[in-house]
Formats: C-alpha cells, sequence, structure tokens
C-alpha cells in the first residue's frame, strides 16, 4: 500500500470516528485527545497537500470547539495571503454565519500583496459586520515567523476565550508546524528545479563551446568559459572557412573567431545562442567579410530575437595565417583588446555596428590589422570586467588592460596568460563570491 493510500485510508477513518456521535462525546477525555495528537503528527509527516492539512484541522476544530466559528488565514511565505487556503470551522448551527464571513472575506477589497501589516483595517471592518460576535486573534508563529492568523467567533461576549486552552494551542502549532513544512517543501522544490535547469543549461553551453582550440598556422590559442551559478548566454567558436580539405591545409586556410553574449540568462538564452551558433556557421561557409556576416546574421535572426525580447552582441573576425591579416566587424560586443608587442601597448579593436535583434536595417563595419610576432588578441565576454568584490568594484575594463600589459611583456603561453587572468580574476573577487554572469576569455597570440 502508497503512503498516498494509507493517507486517504486513516483520514477516512478518522474522519469516520469524528461522526461518530460517542466518540464526539468523550473527546474531552484526555486519552482520545492523546489519539488524536498521535493522528495529527502522522498526517504532519504524510501530508503532500496543504489543503488537505487545513481540512483536518478544521475538522478537528469543529468538533473540539464547536461553540465557536474558526477562520484560518494561511500567509505564504512573502506575507501575502494565501487565499485559496482560507478555511473555516463551525457546527451546522452556525452555517449561515459562516456563509456571510466567506461572503464579507471575498467581498473585502485586499491589494494584490495584502501583507500582515495591513490587517488592522480588515480586522476593524471584520468587528464592524459581526459586531454580535466577541472575535479574538491569534497568530500561527513557527520558528519566530508569522504563518497565519486564527480568528475566533464567539457567541457569547462572556464566553471563556479559548486562546488559552491548552487543546487549542497544541492545534496551532501542528498548524503552524504544517505551514512552515510546506514551505520547505516548495523552496526545495524551487531549488531542484533550478539545479535541473543549471544542469540542462550547462549541457546546452557545453555542446556550445568548443571542445579545444584548433591548430592555426603560426597562431598559439587558448580559450576558457567559467560558467556563474546561474547560465548566461556566452559563447565563442572558431571555423575553418574552407571544408573538405585534409588537417594540414586547414591550418593555413583561412579561420573564423567569434565571441558573443545572448542578454539574460538560464535555459532560454542558451537556446538562443544555439540557434544562433547554427545560422552563423553556415553564414561563415560563403566566405563573405565579417560585416556582409553580421548584416545577414542580424536579418535572419531578427525575428527570433524580437519575439524573445533579446538581443545579442557579437564580434566577429577572421584571420588569414598567409597574410597575418584580421579582419573583423563588431556588433556592439567588448571590443577585443589587441597588444602591439613592437609598440608595447594594447589597443582596442573596435567597429561600428549596432546588437544582434534590436533593428533589422543595422549596419556593420569591417576593419583589417595586420598582426606580427607576439602580437596577441584578448577575446572576452562582460562577465569579466563586471565581475564585483565584497566592496561592490568592479573588475573594468581599465584593470584588465593594466594586468594584460604586465603579462604580455613576459614570455608566456596564451593558456599561461588565460590562466593568470582568471586567477586575477579570484583574487579580485575573493574566495567566497562566485561569478554573477559568465566569463568567457579567448586569448589569440602570434608565435
Amino acid at each position: 500500500m502508497t503512503n498516498n493510500q494509507k493517507e486517504k485510508l486513516f483520514t477516512n477513518k478518522f474522519i469516520q470516528k469524528f461522526l461518530d456521535n460517542k466518540s464526539i462525546a468523550s473527546l474531552e477525555d484526555k486519552y482520545k485527545f492523546a489519539e488524536i495528537s498521535s493522528s495529527l503528527s502522522y498526517y504532519l509527516k504524510s501530508f503532500s497537500n496543504i489543503n488537505k492539512l487545513l481540512d483536518y484541522i478544521c475538522l478537528i476544530l469543529k468538533h473540539i470547539f464547536n461553540e465557536n466559528i474558526i477562520l484560518i488565514i494561511p500567509l505564504n511565505d512573502t506575507g501575502e495571503i494565501w487565499h485559496e487556503n482560507i478555511k473555516i470551522s463551525s457546527n451546522n448551527e452556525y452555517l449561515k454565519i459562516q456563509e456571510e464571513i466567506s461572503i464579507f472575506f471575498n467581498q473585502f477589497n485586499f491589494s494584490k500583496n495584502f501583507k500582515i501589516k495591513d490587517t488592522k483595517t480588515f480586522e476593524n471592518s471584520l468587528k464592524n459586520k459581526f459586531k454580535e460576535y466577541k472575535i479574538e486573534k491569534e497568530k500561527v508563529l513557527s520558528r519566530g515567523k508569522c504563518r497565519g492568523f486564527v480568528y475566533v467567533f464567539s457567541k457569547s461576549v462572556t464566553s471563556q476565550s479559548i486562546l488559552e486552552d491548552s487543546n487549542f494551542n497544541f492545534i496551532l502549532n501542528c498548524l503552524a508546524l504544517g505551514l512552515e513544512n510546506y514551505c520547505l517543501i516548495k523552496t526545495k522544490k524551487k531549488h531542484e528545479n533550478v539545479d535541473r535547469e543549471i544542469s540542462t543549461g550547462a549541457e546546452i553551453q557545453s555542446q556550445l563551446l568548443p571542445d579545444y582550440c584548433p591548430d592555426i598556422y603560426g597562431v598559439d590559442l587558448a580559450a576558457h568559459c567559467r560558467p556563474a551559478l546561474q547560465l548566461g548566454g556566452d559563447y565563442y567558436d572558431f571555423m575553418c572557412l574552407k571544408t573538405n580539405i585534409s588537417e594540414k591545409r586547414k591550418e593555413k586556410a583561412r579561420w573564423a573567431l567569434v565571441i558573443g553574449d545572448v542578454m539574460g540568462k538560464g535555459i532560454p538564452a542558451g537556446l538562443l545562442m544555439t540557434m544562433l551558433r547554427g545560422m552563423l556557421r553556415a553564414e561563415v561557409l560563403t566566405g563573405l567579410p565579417p560585416d556582409r556576416i553580421l548584416h545577414d546574421l542580424n536579418q535572419l535572426a531578427i525575428n527570433d530575437l524580437d519575439q524573445s525580447n533579446r538581443f545579442v552582441t557579437l564580434f566577429y573576425s577572421d584571420y588569414d595565417p598567409r597574410t597575418k591579416k584580421l579582419r573583423y566587424a563588431n556588433a556592439a560586443h567588448n571590443p577585443p583588446l589587441l597588444w602591439k608587442n613592437s609598440e608595447q601597448k594594447i589597443i582596442k579593436l573596435d567597429a561600428d555596428g549596432f546588437v544582434l535583434g534590436l533593428q533589422k536595417d543595422a549596419e556593420y563595419n569591417c576593419s583589417e590589422i595586420k598582426l606580427n610576432e607576439n602580437d596577441l588578441v584578448l577575446y572576452y565576454t562582460d562577465g569579466v570586467i563586471d565581475t564585483s568584490n565584497s566592496l561592490g568594484e568592479r573588475f573594468d575594463e581599465e584593470r584588465l588592460i593594466k594586468i594584460l600589459t604586465k603579462l604580455c611583456k613576459q614570455s608566456y603561453t596564451s593558456q599561461e596568460i588565460l590562466n593568470k587572468l582568471f586567477k586575477k580574476l579570484d583574487e579580485f573577487t575573493g574566495q567566497n563570491r562566485h561569478l554573477e554572469d559568465d566569463a568567457s576569455i579567448v586569448i589569440f597570440k602570434l608565435k
């Protein structure tokens, strides 16, 4: 028998027991209440539906405190009224007033985000509406946090308050525990969903990024993406502009190097970049210059990007190992940093261009530069410079340029420079801080 079947059978038996007049009559007996306590404890351990738990508690209250009307108003984790789970407990004698309370509650002008602090207006209206009843309120507290309110309506103003009753307080504590457990279960499920999304997103991103850096004649290449806790839309790729050629000939062929970032995070950003990657790989084979590649890519992708309310920044370049010339165009991405070894300085490789996905007739400019021995190009995403430390300071572009300048003056390989940049990033953010966005770096160095 499953837990759900046991729960259902147990609950039905217990309800039937309550409906038995002899059982009702003997509820005052401490042994009977001990049995109720045990039953309620079992239900708290096994319940899977907060609505059923509240119904169950109402049933107990109805038969123990049958001279009272009890209104239960649970609150969610943000302190807002849980409208769909409001319950009223009363015996048949009070069905009419119970109906009036329900109507009053439904007609009361609650704001969308009605909070605990706003209950005073509601309580005053409640007392004005039902003047013939003594109305008492008790908070449902668990671990110092208010999980709801219980309003007790007494027919006689002089009647003894049930708020001091140990049985009532026991049930109230069970209610608080049940509401807290339910909130914890919901929180756990949210975390599980986030974990699944991160896992799925990481799988998508791992398929987007190259498994290794290709061999390009005369080039030392290294790349890495440091993913954030929440998946971003970082992307980089290396594509040979010639197909169906040998590996040896491929080394000296023209290569496309691209880096980009989708606005937003999570699986949608990853899926959009997957789509763009496919479009870009097909477009690259046309052999068109970088500005035409970005123009055509924007035309192809704008409808999908517009529907998703996202846009993409992308830097596209192609390199010819025979001439050592790098052509490039930019769709509003962070301009790569070029270390000119002969001049011992860094310049930005920028070209005018609009983001992909916002303007259908966007135009892009193509620039070209000749590279020489020990020149280096650093491609990166905004997750690198937007990373902050515990003081709220950004890593920023200026800091990146200073660090890169020092590293380029040493005889480091591309992989060594890459490792040292990420080490500097870790030192800046601190041990216990995580990246807020993916950080991707590609190092392209001429031997």
